[in-house]
């Protein structure tokens, strides 16, 4: 039976591909050919308009099976209906409705994803800026509110050592709302989010904002799985010390949007200082992450005291760069032409980590390859535009599902963590096809009009029953290329941009491209390739030792965060007064991580007073059943909400620039999830200098000592006092547990 079925398909697609042989991309990994995709041995057919057959086989004993069939489930009339003549494209955009509809909730939220319920925070947000605020407003609407605490701020929800501030992307959710509003016009919308907009980056500014780079700290945004995109050895405090050129971009191009709100509801005070804290922000990531001699963004800063670039590209900030104007014109096309883009499409981030599973690391995640799409049509890069849509599509059509992930290895579905029917994969899947082929930008009073049409992709292609405010819009646009030749609104010529007032009751609007050839922009074809392993050093005696590394060239050795010298040796004497790491580099000149920092500087360790030896705080979730140990000293001192302040006496012998951390222990949860970590505020004499945060080390793990972040401070010689104290701004997304135990401080005396 199996086998006559397989025949049948094979028989089915052959007809189709004679019928149509057009071919619209190709990679060395697969073909969409006419109404197929093809990668090797298997391949996917549109058999009509509601109907996608394959005949993929899914890597043996991997847990989630293949769907081989998609079928429309659910009535999708009251959407946009696409004509054009591909019937495959017909059919992905389709299946992306039916999963839409599958994925909204009782109660009207929007669902994460077959496998992942509820509604997340960055992944509504990323979701409704692709597609749904246009598609599924009212859902958008109430799914942004589920995701407001009782504080009146924006939740994140979920990423490393118990999420905000280690985590801290959510303002991705002032550009979802905004988005809602540009769509429906909706007055009363903007006078609920500009408070919650607000008051979360004014918490932001107190406590992640880092004055000297001028960029937030915090994770990467969505790639919150910390082993996934990090060196094993940073821990989370670390994490929240690195700063992130997506989490950057995504906070500046949130404070333009905050500054646009306050000039719409006419608080032209407030909207003046957002704006220039906007663009001093575009500025820092400008000048901090643009890599010149690679022509792309680096990923992000890390270390400790003296932090350094991971020059990785990484496809989401990349993309966001181009889409949020961070990146100027002549850098957006740079960064199409130089983001590497594997066989399957572009990477979460590139190159990849060789001793971690595929999930984000070694992945494509569709919704990732959507931005990356729209990001080369916004810089007119033509091939760059193709190879976007078809990592998309590929994986829509074989796995007749839009899936949340895929293997770069094999384009497989084989990763630690997968789901069908995700909601920002069938967000962007729709969104090439509405913001890309149709070109539908909104902005606060209209639409814009900018299709980007590869001449492959030439077609006269209608989408028809589009809402819009109080329109319903029949849109049709014939040719190809990126130029218009003219538009018409209900067969008068109009400019691309149409206002809003002028969209009421039943629209015709039809633009004819000018069919010319799109300047060409090349792209970086690469296959998909890991780096070396991150060196583990070791110090003895002042000498800094490490592991030989496997097809290692040369190690660079760096002090303080620049590099000294290059050598074939596996030791290094350290000087006694810096911070040393090793990188390994390889044959192709490939680089690892940067390991971990080894401090030779003689430091300042100072016992903080206490004979407390067991937890006594009622905000502890687990009380473990033997005595704490690891301290120094007599004891440790507990904090939490009601604890009075901690206040540690010092003798600083001669001033100038310090880290300052504590040692700590959190128990209060997990590592990789969870909202307890604690926050206080250092002062120095009574002023204050920044945030220390004490992440979650493990659900009841008390006798887990680690170090909270660095935090740079001047230091005046003489006696002086440093305290921790719990400020407004310090409470975390839990706001029940905001609990610690510290033991003692280390200050380590920093070079210029």
């Amino acid at each position: 039976m199996k086998h006559i079925k397989h025949l049948t398909f094979l028989a089915v697609a052959a007809l189709g591909m004679s019928v149509s042989a057009q071919t619209y991309v190709s990679s060395p990994a697969y073909k969409w050919v006419g109404n197929s995709i093809v990668q090797g041995n298997f391949k996917a057919y549109a058999v009509s308009e509601h109907e996608i057959v394959s005949n993929y086989a899914a890597q043996p004993h991997y847990f989630m099976p293949i769907d081989n069939k998609w079928e429309l489930k659910n009535n999708i009339s009251d959407y946009p209906y696409l004509v054009t003549t591909n019937k495959l494209h017909r059919a992905i955009f389709n299946m992306g409705l039916d999963e839409m509809v599958n994925a909204v909730e009782p109660d009207t939220t929007l669902r994460t994803g077959k496998e992942w319920a509820g509604v997340w925070t960055r992944d509504v947000s990323y979701s409704i800026i692709l597609s749904m605020a246009y598609l599924q407003p009212e859902a958008s609407k109430i799914s942004l509110m589920k995701k407001v605490n009782s504080r009146g701020q924006i939740i994140q929800d979920t990423g490393s050592g118990g999420a905000w501030p280690i985590s801290s992307d959510r303002m991705v959710w002032a550009l979802a709302a905004f988005e809602v509003y540009k769509v429906t016009g909706d007055q009363q919308w903007l006078k609920f989010i500009y408070p919650i907009i607000k008051e979360s980056f004014d918490v932001d500014y107190k406590t992640i904002f880092d004055p000297e780079t001028g960029l937030v700290h915090g994770e990467t945004s969505f790639i919150d799985w910390r082993e996934q995109s990090y060196p094993k050895w940073m821990q989370t405090a670390d994490i929240y010390q690195s700063e992130a050129m997506s989490t950057n971009v995504v906070h500046a191009a949130g404070l333009k949007i905050l500054s646009q709100i306050a000039t719409l509801l006419g608080y032209n005070k407030e909207s003046a200082t957002y704006l220039q804290r906007a663009e001093a922000m575009k500025q820092a990531i400008n000048e901090q992450f643009w890599l010149n001699d690679k022509g792309f963004y680096a990923m992000y800063l890390y270390g400790r005291d003296y932090p350094i670039l991971n020059k990785r590209a990484e496809t989401l900030g990349e993309s966001l760069a181009i889409l949020y104007d961070i990146a100027s014109t002549d850098r957006a096309v740079s960064i199409t032409e130089n983001n590497p883009v594997t066989p399957y499409g572009p990477a979460v981030f590139y190159p990849q980590i060789p001793d971690m599973p595929s999930y984000h690391n070694n992945a494509l995640w569709p919704f990732v390859a959507s931005y990356w799409a729209l990001a080369n049509a916004k810089a007119h890069n033509e091939e760059g535009t193709m190879l976007g849509i078809g990592a998309v599509f590929r994986p829509a059509a074989l796995f007749a599902t839009n899936k949340e992930n895929l293997n770069l290895d094999n384009g497989d579905i084989a990763t630690e963590l997968n789901s069908s029917n995700m909601l920002w994969s069938l967000s962007g899947n729709l969104a090439i096809t509405c913001r890309i082929l149709f070109g539908i930008n909104f902005e606060t009073d209209g639409i814009q009009f900018t299709p980007f049409i590869p001449k492959a992709f030439s077609d006269s292609r209608t989408l028809s029953n589009f809402s819009y405010r109080d329109a319903k819009l029949n849109i049709t646009v014939e040719g190809h290329g990126d130029k218009i030749k003219y538009v018409m609104l209900n067969g008068k010529i109009v400019d691309p941009y149409i206002p809003a007032k002028n969209l009421k009751g039943n629209c015709t609007i039809k633009i004819i491209m000018a069919n010319n050839d799109i300047a060409k922009i090349s792209i970086n074809n690469q296959p998909n390739i890991k780096t070396p392993v991150t060196p583990i050093t070791r110090a003895h005696e002042g000498v800094m030792t490490w592991t030989p590394i496997e097809y290692i060239d040369y190690y660079i050795i760096l002090k303080n965060g620049r590099e000294i010298t290059r050598t074939q040796l596996t030791s290094w004497k350290m000087d006694p007064d810096g911070e040393y790491q090793v990188i390994g580099v390889n044959q192709n000149g490939i680089q690892s991580f940067a390991s971990e920092p080894l401090n030779n500087s003689k430091k300042i360790v100072v016992d903080i007073p206490s004979d407390l030896t067991t937890l006594t705080s009622s905000e502890v979730s687990y009380r473990p059943d033997v005595k704490i140990e690891g301290f120094e000293g007599n004891g440790f001192v507990e904090i939490d909400h009601y604890s009075q302040p901690i206040s540690v006496p010092v003798r600083i012998t001669r001033p100038g620039r310090y880290g300052v951390v504590f040692i700590y222990a959190n128990g209060n949860g997990p590592v990789n999830t969870e909202n307890k970590c604690a926050i206080r505020t250092l002062t120095v004499n009574g002023q204050p200098a920044g945030t220390i945060v004490m992440p979650t080390r493990g659900v009841g793990r008390w006798n887990d000592w680690g170090t909270t972040n660095s935090l740079a401070v001047d230091l005046p010689a003489g006696n002086i006092t440093l305290s921790l104290i719990f400020e407004p701004w310090n409470e975390n997304m839990n706001l029940s547990t905001n609990h610690a135990i510290i033991d003692r401080v280390v200050i380590t005396p920093l070079s210029d």
